[in-house]
């Protein structure tokens, strides 16, 4: 990287700082933490950031207390090799390159990789009634419902593809069929489609019985009426270094209790809270999966997330939470449905305006 100084900020900078840093680079997907004089001082990553936020710490906090104080560091004298062999060891997507008095000359990162395209299957749930957007659902099922001029199950396939992957698997039970249709088996989008056939409704993860190849790597389960703009490769990355069989991504829900909240002991008064918000972690409907977590669902009964994931913790296997900071909305309501048709329509149609453009330039 060779602007890596704009990826560099202080200790003594906010959460909110280094998070914008981040965001604004994401190749590199990292900030430098240093001091006046250019010596590393610590690292935060968006797996750091993400940890801090179900600790809920304030983003006015200064980066020095979730920081990295002991990143992984090397001469710049080092050769190629040895950088390429730490890189690939130790999992990193960049390498901080220092001189003899440890101050930040460089990053390095992996070489010879000629495509983006990710190694981990996707798995969309799209069998579901669709019943709170009828009558909009009696004979069209609810991920071909449009926003704007595309599907919201294509919206949601684009922008896995955008991301590298191109592997899916897409449930199906109620008007099956029509979505079968509409997107064949992938080809005409750059991907491959397989169609998990629900005969009797299984539940959220139920399904994921029907997957007759043996998978290798972690996959990413996703409800097919969510729109979001998570970074799935940060979510994959986040469930293999907290070493889960199951990561669920949560979202923050807040509450505002409509009335004054009053605490009793006895018959006496103890304190009056006026309209308290409460906040909570909610499940977000998007999950990574590790082979052994799927082998535990039974085949062909109904069985739902909560349940794999009660059961795994039961077991005690490790189980982690992974919290959304990005954007995302559930389809489930009229309402819901005219809040994305109003956020993203006008934002694909600019997208398709730039394509045909840059199409006819060509």
């Amino acid at each position: 990287m060779d602007n890596w100084q704009d990826i560099c900020i202080s200790k003594d900078d906010t959460i909110r700082k280094a998070v914008e840093v981040i965001d604004a680079h994401v190749c590199a997907q990292i900030a430098l933490i240093v001091d006046e004089h250019g010596v590393i001082e610590g690292t935060l990553t968006d797996g750091d950031f993400r940890r801090a936020m179900l600790r809920k710490i304030s983003l006015d906090t200064p980066v020095s207390e979730i920081m990295n104080v002991e990143p992984t560091v090397l001469s710049h004298k080092s050769s190629a090799t040895e950088r390429q062999e730490i890189l690939r060891r130790k999992s990193l997507r960049q390498l901080i390159l220092v001189d003899d008095q440890k101050r930040v000359v460089g990053l390095a990162g992996i070489d010879g990789v000629a495509s983006n395209a990710k190694k981990n299957a996707v798995c969309l749930m799209a069998g579901g009634l669709g019943s709170r957007l009828r009558p909009l659902t009696d004979n069209m099922p609810k991920p071909l419902l449009k926003i704007g001029d595309r599907a919201i199950l294509e919206i949601i396939l684009r922008k896995f593809i955008d991301q590298g992957f191109y592997e899916f698997y897409i449930s199906v039970n109620y008007l099956g069929d029509k979505i079968k249709a509409h997107f064949g088996d992938g080809r005409s989008m750059g991907c491959r489609i397989t169609y998990l056939d629900e005969d009797q409704r299984l539940g959220t993860a139920g399904a994921l019985s029907l997957i007759e190849e043996k998978l290798e790597h972690p996959l990413i389960v996703m409800n097919g009426d969510l729109l979001t703009g998570t970074n799935f490769e940060n979510f994959i990355e986040f469930h293999e270094n907290c070493d889960a069989v199951a990561t669920m991504a949560i979202r923050e829900y807040n509450f505002q209790v409509p009335f004054g909240v009053v605490d009793v002991e006895g018959h006496e008064l103890q304190a009056i809270s006026e309209k308290p918000k409460q906040k909570f972690f909610v499940n977000a409907g998007m999950y990574v999966l590790s082979p052994e977590a799927i082998a535990q669902i039974p085949k062909g009964v109904f069985f739902d997330m909560p349940t794999l994931f009660q059961n795994l913790m039961d077991a005690q296997e490790k189980t982690s939470a992974f919290p959304i900071r990005e954007h995302w909305l559930d389809i489930g309501s009229p309402q819901q449905l005219q809040q994305a048709q109003k956020e993203y329509s006008h934002q694909y149609l600019v997208k398709d305006l730039v394509q045909k453009a840059q199409n006819d330039a060509a």
